[in-house]
């Protein structure tokens, strides 16, 4: 047994998640034969051989009482924790207009704003601001921390508001704070729960704030628009239904796209079409588009080959759309079968870059037009040295940066040949500040790098939570929000000028 699980560790292209998964499937299997082989067929004294196997058995019932696994990390390794941990919930929070002043000017629409997933241009790119590195003589400060329900959702930042959401008991809430108390201002709910022991529980996507809008999508696919001031429903959705599919197996992911005046999602499982557009004024559906099922990545905006599109990581397919019509413009095969949850960077005017976990790796796609609304799609390369789970990767002079297997690397863009590889951070969540990049660690610890060709240049660490984190991260100006599934943390980072 022994020899086995070391072969499997040994295996260098093996995802981590599966050599954990394999090696487990080992160390059961030998234990449950060697327990058999004690009990049935060894020569030790009866009396031994009982009191030894109903020992084992009765040690497994008392941990079975004792703990339980409460989700898994990035690489399928089980949490867990006593049955009788308490984890604290945020309390009900309803419309409140009277936390509501002119003074704060909360939901003004600034420039600073961080509107939707991955931030204003929703690629996990942000100019500035100019971010202070000595982290022993400026710590970033925090301003407030609280509990919060449930969710891998991120915040979407507006004016001097932010907004989440969370898994409350048996609703489903869109839960709007002032960013710099973290005060509840309104929260909205819909019936709904999400939740398995290795995805974890509530919903999986960050709002996106247009205007006096926003859109949000819930675990279980309730797609909401709501007033942005009072959180008051303009009008609601159920994207499953509509698509005639079921709850995805890992959840309804999607953060809504808004495009033309559309809202852009993913439908269910089980399903051959695998986005519906709605109209933003009054929810009526627009078109529905793609033959693959979806998969988890949120869909993308890009203009490639001078088209505006829509990408689609779908289950075993990339595909690119109209977004007025939703017609296919390109389409290409693409994984293992294994789920993808990882955005497309775009790397040129004309390329574009994908990649998932679970050993596929990535692929540099390059798009020509071939008439007025057909174009093409061509493998320029395929490498196994960017393997992103679901953490999203950007691209920085002529380079790829992001977590391989939860480990941070960079790959050349020309050719997919790896520079480096080191810094086991887990399946996090960053941002590239200017020329830092901002990243929280699967572990709960915000680092500071400044990666380049050569090395990955860590600046400076910050304990934030003591537990799993995989939520998506946002900043405006110098406030950085962070959260996972139990907690919320508003820090204010030091900056220069």
């Amino acid at each position: 047994m022994l020899g086995a699980v070391v072969w499997v560790r040994l295996q260098p292209e093996w995802p981590f998640q599966k050599r954990n998964l394999v090696s487990a499937q080992i160390g059961i299997v030998s234990g449950i034969l060697l327990l058999v082989w004690w009990t049935f067929l060894s020569r030790a004294p009866n009396r031994l051989r009982l009191c030894v196997t109903f020992g084992l058995i009765g040690l497994a019932v008392v941990c079975a009482v004792l703990f339980r696994v409460r989700g898994v990390s990035g690489d399928l390794l089980p949490i867990v924790e006593l049955r009788w941990t308490k984890h604290a919930l945020p309390k009900a929070s309803t419309p409140n207009q009277s936390s509501i002043s002119p003074a704060l000017n909360l939901f003004s629409d600034l420039t600073n704003s961080f509107p939707q997933f991955l931030g204003p241009d929703r690629d996990g790119v942000l100019a500035g601001p100019k971010l202070e590195t000595n982290w022993l003589a400026h710590p970033p400060e925090i301003l407030w921390r609280q509990h919060i329900g449930a969710a891998w959702s991120g915040f979407a930042i507006v004016g001097d508001a932010c907004l989440t959401q969370e898994q409350r008991g048996a609703d489903e809430c869109v839960t709007a704070y002032e960013l710099n108390t973290g005060k509840p201002v309104w929260a909205h709910t819909n019936q709904g729960r999400y939740d398995t022991v290795i995805a974890g529980e509530g919903p999986r996507a960050t709002p996106t704030i247009i205007n006096n809008r926003v859109f949000t999508c819930g675990g279980t696919g309730t797609l909401n628009c709501l007033d942005l001031v009072s959180g008051k429903l303009i009008w609601t959705r159920d994207v499953v239904a509509d698509s005639g599919g079921k709850i995805p197996q890992w959840g309804y992911t999607c953060s809504p796209l808004v495009v033309d005046g559309l809202i852009i999602v993913h439908g269910g499982e089980e399903i051959q079409r695998s986005m519906f557009a709605y109209r933003i004024e009054d929810g009526t559906r627009a078109w529905t588009a793609g033959t693959s099922p979806p998969s988890y990545a949120s869909l993308t905006l890009a203009t490639l080959a001078g088209i505006k599109q829509v990408l689609a990581f779908n289950d075993g397919s990339i595909s690119a759309h109209d977004p007025a019509t939703g017609a296919t413009l390109w389409e290409k095969s693409w994984g293992n079968g294994n789920v993808v949850c990882a955005s497309p960077v775009v790397v040129g005017t004309n390329r574009v870059l994908f990649s998932s976990g679970y050993g596929v790796g990535a692929e540099l796609i390059e798009v020509s037009r071939v008439s007025t609304n057909r174009l093409s799609a061509k493998l320029v390369w395929k490498s196994i040295r960017m393997k992103s789970k679901f953490a999203h990767m950007f691209a920085s002079d002529g380079n790829l940066y992001g977590l391989d297997d939860g480990i941070f690397a960079c790959v050349n863009v020309a050719d997919g040949s790896q520079r480096w590889k080191e810094g086991r951070y887990g399946h996090g969540q960053g941002l590239l500040v200017g020329e830092n990049y901002l990243l929280m660690a699967e572990s709960g610890e915000l680092v500071l790098l400044r990666p380049t060709a050569e090395s990955p240049n860590e600046l400076a660490r910050f304990r934030v939570f003591n537990s799993k984190t995989w939520n998506p991260i946002a900043l405006s100006d110098d406030l950085l929000l962070v959260r996972n599934d139990q907690e919320a943390v508003c820090l204010r980072l030091k900056c220069v000028p």
